[in-house]
């Protein structure tokens, strides 16, 4: 017998929207962009052929249009992994549950979501202004743990890395879509990404607070795993990373870099930078 999904654990609006996202089944497409900025959200929008669908609600900012025959979501999520989670699961649930009888559906529709993002590097020879499309993702943050995720060879070696080095954090891990990826390697380096709950301390940044490890991004920087290394941090990818598949979904992280930590320099052209990112970006969607 099927569960019926109660008032509280999905809440609708009055007019029958998800409750923070403010749309309807109807108002997507299956091939999601992704961007943390609200603002954002025109930066890409504005390459359309024609925008059928504009909504908005807080942070949440989405642009639904059609370029070159192809229906394309562009949805701003603000910044960290809390967000991920309300997010990724109302955009499901509009795919995926019938909000009427508030019953799963027996047909799964699956979802493409392409995160469009900056990023600071973590290597001397990664090029300001590059991109990377994050093949592996480490969470710092803690949306994982209230999620049954299970750990890949990576978890266990960055783990055991960071407690040699005398630091203690919850981490969790997760790997992009293959296929995805590969649609955008012409132009991306593959990558290893750190997702922090946060943009000073947990990067590592110290203003007028001190940091409980002060170490943490050499010990990063160092680490080495099946001839990988840590490429970038930033604040999205491995709840994205995570849902996603939890969910049945595919999805990718494409980063452009506007900083590097290791050198301490930073794009003196960071928004022509992500212009770049988003044109080449829906060159390849429009593929898919």
């Amino acid at each position: 017998m099927l569960n019926r999904i109660e008032e509280t654990e999905l809440i609708l609006n009055a007019d029958k929207s998800v409750y923070h996202l403010n749309l309807k089944p109807g108002d997507l497409a299956t091939t999601i962009i992704t961007v943390g900025d609200p603002h954002r959200v025109q930066q890409v929008s504005k390459y359309f052929d024609v925008v059928e669908l504009t909504k908005e609600r807080r942070e949440f900012v989405t642009h639904t249009g059609t370029l070159n025959g192809k229906q394309i979501s562009v949805c701003s999520t603000g910044m960290g992994t809390d967000n991920i989670d309300i997010f990724l699961n109302e955009v499901d649930a509009l795919f995926n549950i019938d909000l009427h009888t508030r019953l799963v559906k027996n047909e799964f529709t699956k979802l493409n979501f392409v995160r469009i993002g900056t990023s600071g590097a973590l290597q001397k020879d990664i090029i300001l202004d590059s991109y990377i499309a994050t093949e592996y993702a480490i969470g710092f943050d803690t949306l994982m743990q209230f999620y049954l995720l299970e750990e890949l060879d990576l978890g266990a070696a960055i783990k055991k890395h960071l407690t040699k080095n005398k630091i203690n954090l919850p981490l969790y891990t997760c790997e992009g879509n293959t296929t995805l990826i590969k649609k955008f390697s012409d132009f991306c380096r593959k990558g290893i990404t750190i997702t922090n709950p946060g943009f000073y301390g947990p990067q590592s940044r110290v203003l007028r607070l001190p940091i409980k490890h002060p170490k943490l991004m050499n010990a990063l920087a160092n680490f080495r795993w099946d001839n990988k290394c840590i490429t970038n941090l930033e604040m999205e990818t491995a709840g994205i990373y995570s849902l996603a598949k939890l969910l049945g979904h595919n999805a990718v992280s494409l980063n452009a870099m506007i900083a590097n930590r290791a050198s301490k320099q930073f794009s003196n052209k960071p928004a022509d930078t992500v212009e770049n990112l988003i044109k080449n970006t829906l060159e390849r969607l429009v593929e898919i």
